[in-house]
This record gives C-alpha cells, sequence and structure tokens, in this order.
C-alpha cells in the first residue's frame, strides 16, 4: 500500500480482554489506527477476522546463537521468522550483536533491548556475556543501561562447577548497588535464575522481573507478588531440562537431579505464581538452542499449566505490551496487528496460524 491507502479491518477487534474492549472493525491511515471512518476513503484494502495487537515474546535474543553472535543476515531472519508468527514485539533478553540496525526496517518487529549478559566469570554460556566479578559489577550494568532501551540483563545463578550444582553468582551487596545504580539512570533489571537460593536476595535487593523463576517455591511467592516482580517462565525452554540432565549426569549427578526437580514441578510453579498475583508474561528463550517464531507454543504451554486462556493471551498481548509501555489497539497507535481465523480467546491453538500480519500499517505477512 502506499503511504495514502487506508486498510479497513473488520470482524472482531480484541482491543482489551473485556466484552467492552472488542470492537467491529477499525481503520488504518498513515500506519496508524483509528476507530472513525475516514472521510472520502479511495484506496481501501479490507482485511477481515479476530485481531490482536501484535504479539509479545518477552523474552528472545536477535541476533544469537548457540554459539554467540550471528551475521545480521542471520539476525534478519530470525526477525522474519518472529514476524511472521505475530510477534511484532520483542524484549531482546541479552545479546552480544549490535541489532540497531533493525530499528530501521519498518518491516521488522520492533525490539527493546537488555544490552547483552552480564555473569560472574566462567559462570555463564561461551560468547554470550560480560563475565566479570562482583566489584565490576556496576560499572557493566551502568554501560548496559546506557546500551539498551531501559533494560539489563544479569545471570543471577549458574553451575558451579566446584559445587557440581546450580549456585547464585553474585553476593547480596553487589546485586542491590548494581541495581540501584541501573534504576538510577532509568532502566529496569532482570535476571536469568533457575534455582532457589538467588531469588531472594535479587527481589529484596530491587530486581524488577526473574526470568524462567523455576526455583520458585512456596516461601518466595508472597515476596514476588508483595514486590510486584514480574516472571517469564520461557516453558518451552524449559521442557529441554531433561535432556540437558541427561547430558551432565556423569560429570555433574548433582545438577542433573536439581534440574529434573525443577522441571517436574514448572507446571505447578508457574500455576501458583500467577494464583498469588504475581506478573507472568510470555518469553520463548529463541535465539540460543530455540528457534524463533514459537510465541504460540508458550502461551499454549501458559494455558497447560493452569493459567486461563484469556489471561494467558493477555499475557503475550494487551497487558505484556502495556508492561513494556507500548501500545496495543489504541486510537492514534502505531497499526502493529494481527488477524486470525478463529477466536483465539476460545482456543489459544489458534494463534499459531495467522491470517494476516499488519505492522506499521502495511499487511507484510
Amino acid at each position: 500500500m502506499s503511504d495514502q491507502a487506508v486498510l479497513h479491518v473488520k470482524g472482531r477487534v480484541l482491543a482489551g480482554p473485556r466484552d467492552d474492549q472488542v470492537h467491529d472493525e477499525l481503520w488504518v491511515v498513515g500506519g496508524r489506527i483509528t476507530y472513525d471512518r475516514p472521510a472520502g476513503a479511495g484506496d481501501v484494502t479490507t482485511v477481515e477476522g479476530w485481531v490482536l495487537p501484535g504479539l509479545v515474546d518477552a523474552h528472545c535474543h536477535v541476533g544469537l546463537d548457540a554459539h554467540g553472535a550471528v551475521p545480521d543476515d542471520v539476525s534478519e531472519k530470525q526477525a522474519l521468522t518472529d514476524r511472521d508468527a505475530g510477534a511484532l514485539l520483542l524484549r531482546d533478553a541479552g545479546s552480544p550483536s549490535d541489532t540497531r540496525w533493525i530499528d530501521d526496517r519498518d518491516d521488522l518487529p520492533k525490539i527493546i533491548r537488555a544490552g547483552r549478559h552480564i555473569a560472574r566469570t566462567r559462570r555463564y554460556i561461551r560468547n554470550y556475556a560480560h563475565e566479570i566479578e562482583p566489584e565490576d559489577l556496576v560499572a557493566h550494568v551502568t554501560r548496559e543501561a546506557r546500551r539498551g532501551d531501559g533494560w539489563v540483563k544479569l545471570v543471577g545463578d549458574w553451575i558451579d562447577r566446584g559445587l557440581g550444582d546450580l549456585a547464585p553468582c553474585w553476593p547480596r551487596e553487589a546485586a542491590e548497588a548494581a541495581i540501584a545504580e541501573a534504576h538510577r539512570l532509568g532502566a529496569r533489571v532482570t535476571a536469568h535464575c533457575f534455582a532457589e537460593d538467588s531469588l531472594r536476595d535479587l527481589v529484596e535487593a530491587g530486581i524488577d522481573c526473574i526470568e524462567h523463576a523455576t526455583g520458585l517455591t512456596e516461601d518466595l511467592i508472597p515476596l514476588f507478588a508483595e514486590r510486584g516482580v514480574a516472571i517469564v517462565p520461557t516453558l518451552i525452554n524449559i521442557a529441554t531440562f531433561p535432556g540437558l540432565a541427561a547430558g551432565g549426569e556423569e560429570k555433574y549427578p548433582r545438577w542433573s537431579a536439581h534440574m529434573r526437580r525443577l522441571y517436574e514441578r514448572r507446571y505447578d510453579t508457574v500455576r501458583a505464581a500467577h494464583d498469588a498475583g504475581v506478573p507472568v508474561y510470555v518469553g520463548t528463550d529463541a535465539g540460543g538452542g530455540l528457534a524463533h517464531g514459537l510465541v504460540a507454543a508458550e502461551v499454549a504451554e501458559l494455558v497447560t499449566a493452569g493459567i486461563p486462556p484469556v489471561e494467558a493471551l493477555a499475557a503475550t498481548a494487551w497487558a505484556a505490551r502495556s508492561w513494556l509501555g507500548r501500545p496495543g489497539l489504541e486510537e492514534g497507535a502505531p497499526a502493529d496487528l494481527v488477524v486470525y481465523e478463529a477466536d483465539p480467546r476460545a482456543d489459544v491453538r489458534v494463534l499459531a496460524a495467522p491470517h494476516r500480519v499488519v505492522l506499521n500499517g502495511r499487511v507484510v505477512s
């Protein structure tokens, strides 16, 4: 479509989870949403179906694969795969690649970056992170807060080879100072955490979000709810734990057993957190060992865990966009939306087959 063209989207426009937020149609003029029929519209393209705001993948990694940074052409393919799956807003939860060039492409998803992972020395995946010691944590948080888009990513725990099990990476006082500095610079902080032991210190230090959060326990969940600390469970990534455990059985049997326990209780953990009022958002962890374009599968996993379908949709649509400070299907908002042939509220598996993807007002897929 030209800049003067008009897109008419009709059917059931789900601007929010409530019935009073459902509209019969919207219009796209100049790449933006309006609920008022434009006067004298000439070149009109019509799309029909059930409409959601562009989905959110709140934990992925554009510019990263299992071995580290990737070339720009691979990053482009990753972003296109997410786009065609309906994920039009990505929170990049750590990448060594500079993907700012994507911001100049109106055919690629919008990205909110967390800079590069910050990990303890030899306590994370090779080629992924700045690997440092606690005395350097504040300086690196300062750097990544300025490099990112309002987020910083810490590695909160990882296998300690001396212990043969998962263990926290940062002393409480180092985490407190680093999180305070990020907040002073206007950035929120999230952390990769599989196990139990790092969580209390990070939450009491003021962290904003925990990725994976498989180590949440009954005594910690009320603390998360009280502080409003969000979790992004990445359940399709947690599904890889049994395979990882089998691979490490001989060398690290204690770690392997721990990973299996975390996996076995994954659904109970997520359901208990949700039921207690902990904010839960959709993230796939794509870009490391997982393929991009899996946002629908992650929503389905949240439903399997016991989260009601409309709330699982909110975790990738309305609530997720609000949490990240980005608009949905609001008057004047950029026209980033996905059209389906059936009601995703009735069956979230509909998300796996977008009928049309509209980005910046253009039908792109």
